[in-house]
């Protein structure tokens, strides 16, 4: 069973690639996802804050 944890890989959090080994894509993507979301109203910022804070470490 796989879990939704903070990744290895990290550059502030490791949000971004825990949510990308789940998903098993590349956490460039979702990084560019988090910059999209940021710059079309500024969601990506809160969203961002409020899964550093929910999500456990491995």
């Amino acid at each position: 069973m796989k879990r939704l944890t903070k990744g290895n890989d990290t550059i502030i959090c490791g949000v971004c690639s825990g949510i990308a080994n789940y998903l098993n894509i590349d956490p460039t993507l979702i990084r560019l996802g988090w910059v999209a979301l940021t710059f079309l109203g500024g969601s990506g910022v809160v969203a961002y804050i409020i899964c550093a804070i929910v999500m456990p470490n491995h």
